[in-house]
């Protein structure tokens, strides 16, 4: 079933891709290569709606396994993702009715290609390198496009982050994890996450991490509850700072108690 794709260049080269409000993707075109940053649900024929914008070869990375990340691959020929991820993904890919449904016309799921932190792609003028970030999910990675200076960081860096999942790390490895490349907070002005609408500051990246501490070290009594389809956990807010470009003005880490260290 298709719905809405609203799809925008925020810089030259650089394209949103927004499928029904639901999840964001993004294509970065080189001189040479193109490539899609997350194909979303699948709603629509992705591949069909980058071949408008360029004939350049072209090809997925997923930033990490969710099925709202990875079920356009289908109408692609080649995908990357990180190893730890790639049991759900293909759990996900290979359960789906929506898959199924696609297959009997004519689509096939791309096999894929595993990637590690310090892989770097070539796009021709343009490169994206890769950063490993376990916390929502084992295998999440960020993309740095170093000469645009923007962090693609998937659901690992969001205003809304989602850490009660089963699949989940604890969230004291999390901040050790997001310690290992706050170096990163130098080399890009901006981050591109999985559910946005535009640019968000850098600074957002310490924000979340200075929320994470907060949960680590107690600081979370007065939490509230967070429902979602898994049942109940607890949600924690935390501020950024008042002078930065965020595309929200609500920020929260959802988590569960259970698997806090206390």
């Amino acid at each position: 079933m298709e719905k809405e794709l609203y799809i925008k260049e925020l810089r030259p080269g650089v394209y949103l891709m927004d499928e029904a409000h639901e999840s964001t993707g993004y294509l970065v075109v080189g001189k040479e290569k193109a490539c899609v940053i997350d194909t979303m649900n699948g709603y629509n024929n992705l591949c069909e709606a980058v071949r408008r914008i360029t004939e350049k070869p072209v090809f997925v990375i997923n930033t990490h396994g969710h099925p709202d990340h990875v079920l356009g691959n289908v109408y692609f020929k080649q995908a990357y993702i990180h190893p730890a991820d790639l049991p759900m993904a293909q759990m996900f890919l290979e359960g789906s009715d929506f898959v199924g449904n696609c297959r009997k016309n004519g689509y096939n799921v791309p096999s894929f290609t595993e990637i590690r932190e310090g892989d770097v792609f070539d796009l021709g003028e343009k490169h994206l390198v890769v950063y490993e970030l376990p916390g929502h999910t084992a295998g999440g990675i960020l993309l740095l496009l170093k000469e645009d200076r923007i962090l693609f960081t998937g659901d690992g860096i969001n205003h809304h982050l989602w850490m009660q999942l089963d699949h989940s790390l604890p969230m004291e490895e999390l901040v050790k994890n997001l310690d290992r490349v706050m170096f990163l907070e130098s080399e890009a002005d901006y981050i591109l996450h999985g559910h946005s609408g535009g640019f968000d500051d850098i600074s957002l990246m310490r924000c979340l991490r200075n929320g994470a501490e907060e949960i680590c070290k107690g600081k979370n009594d007065e939490d509230s509850d967070y429902q979602f389809f898994g049942g109940l956990a607890k949600q924690h807010p935390f501020e950024c700072l008042a002078d930065k470009q965020y595309q929200q003005n609500h920020h929260v880490i959802c988590y569960d108690e259970k698997k806090l260290n206390r």
